[in-house]
């Protein structure tokens, strides 16, 4: 039922990644780097480790560890957020494909434990 003090909310679906929705112009690459940057983090916070010993393991300063701690991801170049899945032993795999009409340029996906829904 309308409520006429109450208008119906407007709403426009979103395609999935915030950044271009911003209209910003690097958008794929934001996208790309807060995808890549929060699988680091969730590898990092299952370890527990400090911010001191995170910062040895990938070989950055104790400041840009309490950055990706924080979800400041694009602080990171693509290239450093790889090189920090490659230090937490972690494969990552490239595949390249045509582009149809409608799905985004990049993506993201992780490969689910064996035995895991």
């Amino acid at each position: 039922m309308r409520n006429k003090n109450h208008p119906e909310a407007e709403f426009e679906e979103g395609s999935g990644n915030v950044f271009a929705d911003l209209g910003l112009e690097d958008g794929d690459e934001l996208f790309t780097r807060s995808k890549i940057g929060f699988h680091v983090y969730k590898i990092l916070k299952a370890k527990k480790l400090p911010q001191r010993e995170i910062a040895a393991l990938l070989g950055i300063k104790q400041p840009e560890a309490s950055h990706l701690m924080n979800g400041h991801f694009s602080r990171f170049t693509t290239d450093k957020l790889l090189d920090f899945l490659k230090r937490l032993e972690r494969k990552v795999t490239i595949r390249i494909s045509r582009h149809k009409p409608g799905e985004p340029y990049q993506e993201i996906g992780v490969e689910k434990k064996k035995g895991s829904g």
